[in-house]
């Protein structure tokens, strides 16, 4: 079992050192077909049935550039204001291990796609800070190694490993940032910040899903310490895969207190790539960290360079979303939001949600609501972020029409809900399986009264005596033996009608 490190108060943390931040986060696109062959990048398929000779790197087989994945790349840079190269190419990163069977990753090295473009990120506060982006370059993703028989899930105690390669060669755009400095105390949230507004553009851009418990969206964080009179960047730690907005901020400040405590009892910072621990927000070593030598790079001799058109760049440019600091002053000035309602809406990822479901039809109150309030303490509960769930924003719209219309009551909606995180089908479907629909028939509402009248005279009586406060009871009776399926308004409205015959 691994010793706990020993941790700096972050407070000391930023006392003694200046924070130095590079975040890395793979997307995953959205593609039909593989990066460099036409292998379908469904999520969820039986282990290696999306698979062929190409993609599993067997002898003969040939690359062909996915024209889509290109497209993609190109919007995602420019909305990352890159430059976008003029002619670019693929070059082949070498490395043996079992989760690419080519033994090689068709990756862009010193030629990337896009270069040279920042992001602004806005933080809790308002602060708007500028992260500027070093390159966003193509490359396809890995196979998945499953460790079997071990406590932990990872190689280290594990009995056997299965391999499986539906995503080796799955397209990926790689988004690496300059160094992140000046940040001081604020650099876990800028870290969270960041990867928050960048999912949030990504999925406006429309070029993933965006799933970080699926792995559509990931993050390796970089972080060094640099002491206050030093001139140069400390050694860095880079975590890798981190899944979650949450885990990100938990990560960055998890490195820097562990590194302060290093430095200050006079011990050195390795350069390593580290695990980061979900169950406790703790990190661990992996494996001694890769240089650009180490990967032997050199240019794929079986693709040719791609140089996209000034014309076609252009035309790309104009499918870009609107600028996220523009939507976000839109978005406040129509939902009618406050600046702490906002700053909930974008912490929470549930922007785009919640405008999806708008563009469904809901009014924009409705789905904040639900997206905000149920639906968010429905991903906490399954552990989950809020996008992660198996909820569509069209479904949350019809569960709110049902509603607004009177077929549901807010709790019986809830339960519809539950119905398809479930994995229950439909809206409609789970009302109609689970017998959740409003009980609107006033002769068998009548009934439920009279009996609950009947139960409770007392109760009556204070009602006809003028206490129509009271009614409550006979409602909340009544809603018992509806099992909550009755309009407590119109139940209101018949009590009073039938103890003042």
């Amino acid at each position: 079992m691994t010793a706990l490190a020993e941790l700096m108060d972050y407070d000391e943390v930023i006392e003694r050192y200046d924070p130095v931040l590079g975040l890395e986060v793979h997307v995953e696109l959205n593609t039909d077909t593989k990066m460099f062959c036409g292998c379908p990048t469904t999520f969820g398929g039986e282990p290696n049935t999306q698979v062929c000779p190409t993609c599993l790197g067997l002898p003969g087989s040939l690359p062909v550039v996915n024209g889509k994945g290109v497209e993609s790349a190109i919007r995602i840079g420019l909305a990352l204001n890159c430059e976008i190269a003029g002619w670019c190419r693929f070059a082949r990163k070498n490395y043996f291990y079992p989760d690419q069977p080519k033994n090689f990753q068709t990756s862009q090295y010193d030629e990337p796609i896009a270069f040279d473009g920042h992001l602004d990120v806005t933080l809790d506060d308002g602060e708007v800070v500028r992260v500027e982006i070093e390159r966003a370059h193509m490359e396809e993703d890995t196979g998945k190694s499953l460790h079997m028989g071990g406590a932990t899930g990872r190689i280290h105690g594990a009995d056997y490993s299965l391999l499986d390669y539906n995503r080796a060669g799955v397209p990926l755009i790689e988004i690496v940032t300059k160094p992140i400095v000046g940040t001081g105390a604020r650099a876990a949230e800028v870290a969270r910040a960041y990867v928050t507004t960048l999912r949030a553009l990504m999925a406006a851009l429309d070029v993933s899903d965006v799933r970080m418990d699926q792995g559509s969206l990931r993050c390796d964080a970089n972080v060094s310490l640099m002491a206050k009179d030093a001139t140069e960047f400390g050694t860095r730690t880079e975590t890798k895969n981190v899944n979650s907005l949450r885990s990100v901020e938990r990560a960055v400040r998890y490195e820097m207190s562990r590194q302060g405590a290093l430095l200050a009892g006079g011990g050195t910072v390795k350069l390593e790539t580290r695990h980061f621990q979900e169950s406790d927000g703790t990190t661990s070593a992996g494996r001694a960290k890769e240089t650009a030598e180490d990967y032997r790079y050199f240019p794929e001799p079986d693709l040719v360079p791609v140089a996209p058109s000034r014309e076609w760049v252009e035309e790309l440019r104009k499918t870009l979303p609107e600028d996220p600091t523009e939507r976000r002053k839109r978005i406040q000035r129509e939902w009618e939001l406050s600046d702490e309602e906002l700053r909930d809406l974008f912490n929470a990822g549930a922007v785009e949600l919640v405008a999806s479901t708008v563009d469904a039809g809901a009014k924009p109150s409705d789905a904040r609501g639900w997206w905000v309030n149920f639906l968010a303490q429905e991903a906490n509960t399954r552990e989950v972020d809020l996008a992660g769930l198996a909820i569509t924003p069209v479904q949350v719209a019809k569960v709110i029409e049902l509603v607004t219309s009177g077929e549901l009551t807010n709790k019986l909606a809830r339960e519809v809900v539950r119905g398809v995180l479930d994995g229950e089908g439909e809206p409609a479907e789970v009302v109609e399986k689970r017998g959740l629909k409003v009980v609107s028939d006033d002769s068998a509402l009548l009934a439920a009264v009279d009996e609950a009248l009947a139960s409770q005279p007392d109760i009556a009586d204070k009602i006809r005596g003028g206490k129509v406060q009271a009614a409550g009871a006979i409602v909340g009776a009544v809603m018992k033996a509806t099992k909550g399926q009755a309009d407590a308004k119109r139940v209101r409205e018949l009590i009073i009608e039938r103890v003042g015959s």
